[in-house]
Formats: C-alpha cells, structure tokens, sequence
C-alpha cells in the first residue's frame, strides 16, 4: 500500500511531467518554426507567478486509429487564469505539441470550462491559437467541441471582453472562433487563418498561393479586415495585447480603469492651429491631430492597416479611455466607403459595449462615389455605421475640424442622431455638399445663360459659400454647440467627457435591434 508521501512524490512526477509536455524533441521542434510553446507564452501574457491551470491532468477517452495508446496530460490545451497588470484575466492555449493542437472531445471541455468560468467570473478571455484544426480520429464529437465553443462567443459577446492572439495554423471552422471575439492579433511569417487553405483553393480553382499569401497575418490586417492588429513576433505581440488589456474594463458592468494623469488637463494644443490647413483641398495626417490632444500623445490604433481612410483608436483624456473615430483626410481625402464604414462601425460598438466615451473627429467631404460602391452595397455597410451610432449609450463628443458634407455629416455622430455635444473649429464647413458642387446644381440655369458663365459660377461660388457655409451657420441654428479656438481642443474634451461620465440612457425595451449586416 502507498503511503501519503508515496503520494504526494507521484503527484510532484506527474506534474513534473505535464510542465515538460510531450518530449524535448516537440520542444525543439516548435522553437526551430520560431514559435514559443504554450506555457512560454502564457508565462509572457501574465504577471509573472500569478498562473493557475485547470484540468492540467486531463485525458482524452477515445478509441481507434491508435489513439488508446497516445494519451498526453492536457489533451494539447492549456486553461485557466492569472492576471495582468493585478487584474484576473482567463486564458486557453493550445499546444501545437500534442496532437498538432486538434481539438477533441476533452480538449474542448476543457475550452468549455474555461469559457463559462470567464462569463461567471466576469473577466476578460484570451485565446492562444496554434492548432491544426479539429482532430480528425473523434469524427464528428470533435466539431461539436467547436459548435460549444462559437456559442460561448456568442453569448459572451459585449459581455466580457474576448481576444484571439493567433500564433500558428487556425483553418476551417476553427477560424470561426476569432472572427466571433472582439478583437484578433497575429503574428506574421508563423499565424495564418483560412476556411479552406492552398491545397483546397488549387484543387477548386485553379489558383496557385502560399499560405501566408491566403490567410497571413498582413493579409487579413490590410485586406480582410479579419485581423485588427499584426506584429512581428510573438513577444511583442503578446506584450501588446497586455496594454489592450489595461485599456479595457473588465466586463461591461464596469468603467474601463482610469490612470491618474500628470499630462495638465489644460495643456494648450497650439501646434492644431497650423496641423490643418484652412485650405479644405488641402490634405493632413489625422493622426497628428489625435497626437496632439490625447495624453502623452499616445494611442493604440485599431485596424491601423485596413481602410485607411478612417482612424480608430483607443487612448486617454484626462487619465481616462476613450475611443477615437476621426476621417483620414491623406488617405482618399478622409471619404467613408464600404470598409471605412464597417470598420468604424464595429469600433463605435466595441467602445459601446465596454463604455468606452466616443470622441468623433470629423473632415469628411462624404461618401466615396462610384459603381463598385454601390453594386458593393455602401447603402448597406454605411448604414451599419449610421446604426452603431444612433445605438450608443455612452457619452459622445464631436469635433468638426473642416469638411462635414451631407450624409457622411450626420453619420458621423452629428447632433440629429444623439450626439451629446458638438463643438466645430472656425475651419469648419458644414454643408450638404461643397460650394462648387452646390452652386453647380442651384445656380445651373444662371450660369449657363451668363455672358461669362466662369465669372458668374466664381460669384456665386463665393455667394454660397458666404451665406451656407460660414463658420458659425450651424452655430447659429443649434447644430453645434460652439466654435471654439483648436487650442481649447483638449481641455474641452477632457471637461465635457468628465461632465458627462455619469451619463444614464435607457435603451426601448426589445430583445435585440435588426441593424443591418
């Protein structure tokens, strides 16, 4: 008969055993891809010590196809919770190192688990992917264990936030997961994301592509839109998903956390008044602007590679997070299309869920015209935005720089959909479209049959532009609620922001809204 300490000395082997995985060789192996291995990467994630693992003694109980003898601890994933800057955060991670990372009946309990704990416990989740898809020896119990894990997306979704940090092959129904959580990171050369991949595609079409060049890590940040953020390594990567966390709150019960600020709420913003040209023609980098305002000039843009023509970006006003949606004027002169739309949209409803404040910076010349825009359904993906917009419950502060022309104007967080405060710089032209083509269209009969129809177009350029397009005609009828000096910039956010902090709207009581997708 064995002893307590008999015991208690298999136990200490055993976890021994589960901390080393596999064998040294699998160890190598995914170091020589130039991939960490699932506990290297989660002892990079959290705080150093604070890691506790669940079911690390898990088994899977199938048979066949020689699976009875092959029976690893963890089954090839690895769950449980630690925390990240003293805040608790849960964590799944598959290892590439068993089984490839394929998911099985007790590898996805084990996700199941660690998915409820999170919703119970109200804590963010971070996923860890390197795995080669479902295990294909459990047949159909394996794609059951996704069906399970896409529900808990779902109904965790706005409920706590949910990250994807995709370290190696995720393809099939497996990609799934990621797309369904709020944010995605991956890391180039090594993540790639499909639903089918090269050989599929070859077999189908035709057509001859790697597998980065079909699902890589730049691929889907500036093309798909799939990814939100790309990185070169894993080790930046994950220390970047760290300063997401600390910018997030940790459910959407609470307030992201705030950061006592030694950057003076009323530091003047003098460079703003020569950032952007009072010329509307004339382009300037959004960014800068954003820069110039926030804390330290510090920001953490979101889809910074994808459909350039909108930034979208967390950061701090007044030691506080905010989400800021500005118009890109150097990139197709800051014009909203399809992506730009969608991509903004998804962002105003991310801040949303997690009461992140809304700061919109608007110089929009409006809507990207075109067939490919509209057979690609602009109607439709503009409205997603407009939608996001008049959803939102948080407090929502407009800035217009210079350009607000027609329905891009009011999609942009105008007052007529609730935006609670509206402030405009003296640039500003708010207008249903530009002078040139608003008088085009008014005066159409007046030009042509003038003597010097150049001149009398001119003229009644300027006669429009001075009549609708001062800066203080949409002050003057309560669409603004003042003009104020650019350098007053971030004092004013920062005072209206905290004046609306205790913000309450009720939204009607329905099951859900039908916004279009």
């Amino acid at each position: 008969m064995v002893g307590a300490h008999g015991r208690l000395a298999e136990l200490r082997q055993i976890k021994r055993d589960v901390l080393d995985g596999p064998s040294a060789r699998a160890t190598e192996a995914q170091h020589a891809k130039g991939k960490l291995t699932a506990r290297e990467r989660i002892a990079l994630l959290l705080d150093m010590d604070s890691f506790t693992e669940l079911e690390p003694l898990r088994r899977h109980r199938a048979t066949g196809f020689g699976l009875e003898a092959r029976k690893p601890y963890t089954d090839g994933v690895i769950t449980g919770w630690g925390t990240v800057h003293g805040r608790t955060v849960f964590v799944y991670a598959h290892d590439f190192r068993v089984f490839g990372g394929a998911l099985g009946e007790a590898h996805a309990q084990k996700i199941h688990k660690v998915m409820d704990l999170a919703d119970s416990a109200g804590a963010p989740l971070v996923s860890l992917n390197d795995g080669a898809g479902a295990r294909i020896q459990e047949g159909v119990t394996a794609l059951a264990g996704y069906g399970g894990i896409f529900r808990r997306n779902t109904r965790a979704s706005g409920v706590i936030p949910q990250i994807s940090v995709m370290l190696g092959p995720c393809a099939g129904g497996a990609a799934y997961s990621p797309a369904l959580t709020d944010f995605v990171f991956m890391v180039r050369e090594t993540s790639q994301m499909f639903i089918t991949g090269p050989d599929v595609v070859k077999a189908v079409t035709g057509e001859e592509i790697t597998h980065n060049g079909l699902g890589g890590a730049d691929v889907h940040a500036a093309l798909s839109g799939v990814a939100h953020f790309a990185y070169d390594d894993e080790r930046i990567c994950l220390e970047e998903v760290r300063y997401l966390l600390s910018l997030l709150p940790q459910n959407n019960r609470e307030l992201p956390p705030a950061l006592p600020g030694d950057d003076r709420d009323d530091r003047p913003c003098d460079a703003l008044v020569d950032l952007v040209p009072a010329d509307a023609a004339r382009p300037y980098d959004m960014r800068a602007v954003i820069e110039e305002i926030v804390d330290h000039g510090e920001h953490f843009e979101v889809h910074a590679a994808w459909a350039g023509s909108v930034v979208c970006t967390l950061a701090r006003l007044g030691g506080q997070v905010v989400g800021i949606v500005g118009n890109q004027p150097c990139v197709q002169a800051g014009v909203l299309d399809i992506h730009s739309s969608e991509k903004a949209a998804r962002f105003v409803q991310t801040c949303d869920a997690f009461n992140i404040p809304l700061v919109t910076l608007l110089d929009v010349p409006g809507f990207l015209p075109g067939v490919g825009q509209e057979h690609g359904g602009i109607i439709r993906h503009g409205a997603k935005l407009l939608y996001a917009y008049c959803n939102a419950t948080v407090p929502r502060v407009q800035l217009i720089l210079r350009k607000a022309y027609g329905g891009a104007y009011i999609v942009m967080d105008s007052r007529s959909i609730g935006s609670d405060l509206s402030f405009a710089w003296p640039t500003n032209e708010i207008a249903v479209m530009g002078a040139e083509g608003a008088a085009g269209v008014v005066f159409r009969r007046e030009i042509a049959a003038a003597d010097d129809p150049e001149a009398a177009r001119a003229r009644l350029i300027a006669e429009y532009r001075e009549q609708l397009m001062h800066p203080y005609y949409a002050a003057e009828r309560g669409l603004v609620d003042d003009v104020i000096d650019p350098r007053d910039t971030r004092r004013l956010l920062i005072a209206s922001l905290r004046t609306l902090r205790a913000k309450h709207a009720d939204l009607p009581s329905r099951k859900h809204g039908n916004p279009p997708m």
